[in-house]
């Protein structure tokens, strides 16, 4: 399948469709990644459920248009407040189930936060406050694609993986963004969640996920794995499992009775 390119405020946005029944699934992705990038785990997870499924690259990302200025530290809410509800719009897309990854698992919970209508959330591997070992592993990526093949494999998947690198990688070891921490919005969050967690991962703790679970005010499932920080791709079937178990709990919940025959 290939990708499609949809206009929104901003530019151009690289997405693709796998078509289904609702409420759609959108997945947001990594801060290095793009619609290329979930490997194909949008299209296993719209054969597992049966929904309509979208990924999409955000700005900067995969084949989307660049962004318009350079990230600040509080790109992630307006990534939630902004960029995903224009997308939403463009799509004719209502009270989607969000999944996102990493980054974009902490964009997932804030617009979950501040009240965009969802049927749930999925974050794998989120992030809600900024820890040493994490910033201490984001240096060493910064390593990797100065001096390693880093950007070569990144090129594959995005038209600027200097853009890209740059705006994570500035964002992240930036010293304003060493308070950053979405704790206090979490009791917002109402919706249904499920959050996975690599034991292992090396970018954050279980803490993050923790927090979701003892702050939010909806239902938060935790799914723990003994993997890093991609669950979906290192322990793909246990991840597909349970996020499909998920969906059909959420969608069942959402829909109108049956009326009597």
């Amino acid at each position: 399948m290939h990708a499609r390119f949809l206009d929104v405020a901003g530019g151009r946005v690289e997405f693709e469709e796998i078509p289904g029944a609702g409420p759609a699934i959108v997945m947001l992705h990594e801060g290095l990644g793009s619609v290329g990038l979930w490997r194909g785990f949008h299209h296993d997870l719209a054969a597992a459920t049966g929904r309509r499924t979208i990924a999409f690259s955000r700005f900067g990302h995969g084949r989307s248009s660049p962004p318009g200025q350079r990230r600040t530290p509080d790109f992630m809410h307006s990534e939630a407040r902004d960029v995903l509800p224009a997308v939403l719009d463009a799509l004719g897309i209502g009270s989607p189930v969000l999944l996102g990854h990493s980054d974009g698992a902490s964009i997932a919970l804030l617009a979950a936060a501040s009240g965009l209508p969802l049927t749930g959330a999925v974050v794998l591997a989120p992030h809600v406050f900024v820890e040493d070992d994490g910033l201490a592993t984001i240096a060493a990526t910064r390593a990797a694609f100065d001096g390693g093949d880093l950007r070569t494999r990144m090129a594959r998947h995005h038209d600027d993986p200097d853009v890209v690198f740059g705006n994570w990688v500035g964002v992240w070891l930036d010293p304003a963004f060493r308070s950053w921490d979405v704790t206090a919005e979490l009791p917002a969050i109402t919706c249904p969640v499920l959050a996975v967690q690599g034991t292992a991962d090396p970018y954050g703790t279980v803490a993050h996920v923790e927090a979701v679970r003892d702050r939010s005010s909806g239902p938060v499932e935790l799914v723990l794995l003994d993997c890093g920080h991609s669950p979906h791709l290192e322990r793909r079937a246990e991840t597909l499992a349970a996020v499909a178990r998920f969906v059909a709990g959420v969608t069942a919940r959402s829909s109108p009775p049956s009326s009597p025959g």
